[in-house]
């Protein structure tokens, strides 16, 4: 398994590429979508999904572009206990509301992308239509349980960082 990470868009969102046993998953697509599709081409896997955690501009801006020249499947509505497979790795979805009511984690065995639900330094936003600081606080209980000594956090903005 492999990840990277591409910086895309004024607000210096994630995109994330998970490559395992020749699949890729594009997560939260935001803008830049030549950049993205470079990328893509120099990994030479094709793409099978593109999964937003949620669908702020910011997060899906490069979604069309990418899924028509890649025919990646956009996994739209994702809902909570919804398991996604690229390669050997399985993906469960987490319904993380409170930076945007339709937020997700995506949670693997040693690893959770967290959108704009968790950063290393804080979390997101919850004064943005859809936002509410009591559902991000639940969520953030919610995402406490699944973490583990040594997983890696994948956030929408900022560094990855290990728990």
């Amino acid at each position: 398994m492999e990840i990277k990470t591409i910086k895309v868009g004024a607000l210096e969102t994630n995109c994330y590429l998970l490559i395992s046993q020749k699949e890729l998953a594009v997560i939260d697509p935001g803008a830049e979508a030549p950049k993205i599709l470079e990328e893509i081409k120099k990994i030479g896997t094709k793409a099978k999904y593109i999964i937003n955690t949620h669908h702020h501009f910011d997060h899906v801006s490069g979604n069309e572009e990418v899924r028509k020249e890649t025919k990646a499947k956009l996994l739209a509505d994702l809902k909570e206990g919804d398991k996604i497979k690229i390669g050997e790795i399985v993906l469960e979805v987490i319904h993380t509301p409170g930076h945007a009511e339709e937020s997700i984690c995506l949670l693997g065995d040693n690893l959770i992308f967290t959108g704009d639900t968790l950063f290393e330094t804080g979390y997101g936003r919850t004064d943005l239509p859809g936002g509410s600081q009591q559902k991000i606080e639940e969520s953030l209980q919610r995402i406490a349980k699944s973490l583990r000594p040594g997983m890696m956090v994948y956030p929408g903005h900022g560094r990855a960082f290990r728990v």
